[in-house]
């Protein structure tokens, strides 16, 4: 290997002594030059030696130890030191100028003394950025994880806010049913009033109407004895047919079973079969006057009092008839009148 390094003094390079020729040399710090110009070796982790001074020595202790245990076998050989300033470059370290490069021991001594000037050397230098960096990348992870939580409260807020925004709606929609089915059971329930009120009051005024009738005929009202009728025989008609031979009322034919009606109210004082009249009904107004009814299919009364209007029997063929048909008598004091002229005198229309 090359070297620019001098040899010790008294020690020519250039000749190849004998055996014995000089005595044992084992180069020391007292017969090593130091080496020129400024080498720095490479900053190593692991706990590399980090002064190139203490590598050369190593190195030179190492090759001289080699050379005392050989010693007494070997024949003495010239040394030649490794370039110093080649080293760093031989453990991977930047490159930095030698011997033979022209600079000078004044800019080297300046270099040296820079980071004494400082206050920093590069392992200070590295061990900052190392502190640095770490700093920095422990910022950015805490900014990172602030910007991740806030994002997550956010998130948190706006799904709460979805929630309440969502059960509020759910509320309003089930009031909203609430209130429609409330108006809807009173609307209900006032229409069901209101018919109720309608019939109440429909069954009071057919009440009213009827007390109104009944007071009207209780107060002297006249009504026609029978309804869709024709008259066949009138009164004082003479025939066989009468056992006085003539005849002492007024026949109103119609249907068998057509109702009977009271002409006025009164009571009935007699009510059953009478011979040829068959079934008879009679009639005693206030004023004594006698309404007789013969030739009866049925009887609805057969004593109490009555309301003119009233149905009291129904149109029949009972007794001596021809026919069906009502035979309707007025009597006075038992003495017969013309039905038909007594009913025309109490306005009725027959």
């Amino acid at each position: 290997m090359a070297s620019n390094s001098p040899a010790p003094e008294g020690i020519d390079v250039q000749e190849q002594p004998t055996a014995g020729a000089w005595g044992e040399w084992n180069p020391t710090e007292d017969s090593a030059r130091p080496p020129r110009g400024k080498h720095r070796v490479l900053k190593q982790r692991g706990g590399l030696a980090r002064s190139s001074t203490v590598l050369g020595v190593g190195v030179i202790a190492a090759v001289g130890a080699g050379g005392i245990a050989t010693a007494q076998d070997r024949p003495q050989v010239a040394i030649s030191l490794p370039s110093l300033p080649s080293l760093p470059e031989a453990l991977g370290g930047a490159d930095q100028p030698d011997a033979d490069s022209g600079t000078d021991a004044g800019t080297t001594a300046t270099r040296s003394a820079e980071p004494a000037r400082t206050g920093i050397i590069p392992q200070q230098a590295d061990r900052r950025s190392d502190a640095g960096e770490l700093l920095r990348s422990r910022i950015l992870q805490q900014a990172e994880s602030q910007q991740e939580a806030a994002a997550a409260q956010e998130q948190a807020e706006a799904e709460r806010l979805a929630q309440e925004a969502a059960a509020q709606q759910a509320r309003d929609a089930q009031a909203a049913k609430e209130a429609a089915e409330k108006a809807a059971t009173e609307a209900a329930e006032k229409a069901a009033a209101e018919e109720a009120r309608k019939a109440q009051e429909a069954k009071e005024a057919a009440e009213a109407k009827a007390k109104a009738e009944s007071a009207a005929r209780s107060a002297g009202a006249f009504f026609l004895p029978t309804s869709a009728y024709t008259l066949t025989s009138h009164y004082g008609d003479s025939g066989s047919m009468w056992s006085s031979g003539r005849h002492t009322g007024l026949d109103f034919a119609a249907p068998t079973g057509t109702p009977v009606k009271a002409v006025a109210g009164g009571k009935v004082i007699s009510a059953g079969w009478s011979g040829a009249y068959g079934y008879r009904i009679v009639l005693q107004l206030p004023d004594g006057t006698e309404i007789w009814y013969c030739h009866l299919s049925s009887m609805s009364v057969t004593g109490g009092s009555v309301a003119g209007g009233d149905t009291i029997g129904r149109v029949g063929a009972t007794g001596n008839v021809t026919g069906a048909h009502l035979h309707l008598e007025v009597r006075k004091g038992g003495v017969t009148v013309d039905p038909l002229t007594w009913l025309k005198a109490r306005g009725l229309n027959v």
